[in-house]
Order: structure tokens, then sequence, then C-alpha cells
């Protein structure tokens, strides 16, 4: 692994660390719980990971991402590879991701070629302060023309909790950028333009309930700014990267994973996204899912390891890479880039 400025710890620690902590492994719980090993099905979310280049730099961010990842971006022929994988499987759904997927050059390209693809939807994991920048003018507009599905970062309803964990001024900029979307037609019910907004917590617990949750933040988002969305998110932090590093640095390591493995919910399987989902690296790398992506696990068929070398018949059925950090994925209500998986 490069180091690259802003990260300390280096993924073989990382696993090293999960593998040692005094929790049960993922599996075990699973065979508790008389369930199976995971595999995947048939691929319905096909996740690509652009870049970990970013604007921001999040204190709890799984990805490590921020200005200094200036080399970890996709280039055209990787991109050019999973749309040739997309043609040939039709997933009905795209799912953008970064770091800020949109500071990528490529990025409107890209969606442009999916919308040609006649791909149903098409998400972009938006940190909201991009869509503000100078160098991104124009594309709130471009999102809302080609009908993109925005799913918005916001921890929090208050500056407070948002800023401590985003950077000063963060909360401020996200709610102009909601507005500016809200007069795009983003966040309305008869716009079919869909504003997604995804939280997830500032210190060591789990998520609230999603649709509480929901409500509350609907409630004071509107009253506090006159701004409106579609629906809310709610995400486990995971402890890897930055996050991991924060657990490490208030003690909250081993009472962290203790608490996520003693939540540990067998109705929350059946809805883990990387049941159905192919998560692509920004250098074209398949891994089960986003946070597997983050520790350097890639899926187990060796021959189909890349895009490049795409096979279905070895995708589609493929045993899932499991470890402790799965764990946060079937805390409580479940969790995932879709929410709750209960």
């Amino acid at each position: 692994m490069i180091a690259v400025p802003g990260s300390r710890l280096p993924v073989d620690e990382q696993n090293r660390l999960l593998s040692t902590a005094p929790v049960a492994d993922f599996d075990a719980h699973l065979e508790r719980a008389h369930l199976p090993p995971l595999s995947a099905g048939a691929t319905t979310v096909f996740q690509v990971n652009v870049g970990k280049l970013c604007n921001q730099r999040c204190h709890h961010c799984h990805v490590d991402a921020g200005p200094h990842q200036l080399e970890a971006n996709m280039a055209w022929p990787t991109f050019a590879a999973c749309l040739e994988v997309i043609a040939a499987t039709n997933p009905p759904t795209v799912d953008i991701t970064g770091g800020a997927p949109e500071l990528n050059p490529h990025f409107r390209r890209f969606v442009t070629e999916l919308r040609a693809l006649g791909v149903r939807e098409i998400i972009d994991r938006c940190n909201l302060t991009v869509l503000m920048l100078p160098s991104q003018q124009g594309l709130a507009e471009f999102l809302a023309e080609h009908r993109v599905r925005i799913v918005a970062s916001l921890p929090a309803v208050n500056q407070q909790q948002t800023d401590a964990q985003r950077g000063d001024g963060v909360f401020a900029r996200s709610i102009a950028a909601i507005r500016r979307l809200n007069g795009l037609g983003y966040g309305r019910a008869d716009s079919g333009l869909v504003l997604t907004l995804m939280s997830n917590p500032v210190g060591a617990f789990l998520p609230p309930e999603q649709s509480s949750a929901e409500a509350r933040f609907k409630k004071l988002l509107s009253a506090r700014h006159d701004i409106v969305f579609n629906d809310l998110i709610e995400l486990t932090n995971m402890p890897i990267n930055r996050y991991l590093e924060y657990l490490l640095a208030s003690g909250n390591y081993e009472p962290y994973l203790a608490k996520l493995s003693a939540a540990f919910n067998p109705a929350a399987v059946r809805g883990l996204m990387c049941l159905n989902t192919l998560s692509v690296g920004w250098d074209g790398a398949l891994y089960d899912c986003d946070f597997n992506q983050m520790l350097e696990l890639p899926v187990a068929p060796e021959g189909s390891r890349t895009i490049f070398t795409y096979r279905r018949e070895l995708m589609e059925g493929r045993t899932i890479r499991t470890a402790k950090h799965c764990l946060g994925c079937t805390a409580g209500q479940g969790s995932g880039c879709g929410g709750r998986t209960t």
C-alpha cells in the first residue's frame, strides 16, 4: 500500500486489528443464527468508486478521501471497461461514489454514457459542498437534466455537529446546496428528482431508528431552513480508516466492536448490500462492497478480480469475503449504502 498524507494506519494493520479484536467472527454469528455463509446473487447494483479525491476531509471517512488524494482517480479506459460490463449485464442501478465523485474529470461523460445505455437509476453520492465550488459550475443543473438520484451526506440537522465531523462551514454550504437542488425540483414529490440524505453518528454509537430520524430531519430542516428532501438513510460507522483511528484514539475501539457484536441482528442479513452489489475500485479492482474495497479484500474468484477480466459466471454465486467489520452492517436495524437492511 502506498502511504498518502493523512493516512496513518496501513491496510494490513487495520486488518490485523480487526482479526484480533476480542469479539466473535462474523461467520460465527451466522452459524449461531443457523444462517449459511454469504454468497452473491445477480448484480442489481453496480457501484463504481471513481476516486478518493474530495474537497472535504471528514473525521469519520472510511475511504480516507480528501484533497491529498490526487493520484487515486479513475482513468477513462477503466470507465470504458465498466460501461462494457454494464451494457452486457444491464444492472438496474449504477451507484457512483468517491471521494467526491464529481471531481473526477470524466464524471459527466460517464453519466451521459450511462443514460445513453438506458440505465434505469443512476446514483451520485454527493457531499453537497462540491455543488458550490466555482470549478463545478452547472453541476447541479447537469444532474437534474440527466435525472440522477442524489444521495447526499448530512450527518446532523445542526451546524455544530455537522461542522465537527466534516469541517468548519460545511453545514452552511450544505444547506445552500440543498436550496439550489430544491430550486431545480430535487426533493419535491411531483418532480421525479430524488434527493436522499444520508446521516451517520458523530460518536461511537449506533445510528437511531431510520424512520423516526427521517421524520425529525424533515421537520427541523423544513422549519429552520425551508428545505425539503425525499428520504433519509442512516448509516452505521464502519471501524476502518479514519473512523478506526478515532476509535483507537478515544479508547472506544474494543467497546465499539463489542457493541456491534452484541447488536448482531439475524434479520439484517437478508438485506445486506453485498448480496446484490458489485463494487469497482478506482483502479478497476472488484470487491463485494465498498468497505471491503477500503480494506483491499478483493472478490474471491481469482480469475475475475478486475473489471478488465470480469466474468459474469464467476461473479454470480461467488462466496462473499467477510471479516469482523461486517458486524457493522448487521448491528441493530442493519446498515448499508441503501440504509437499514431489516
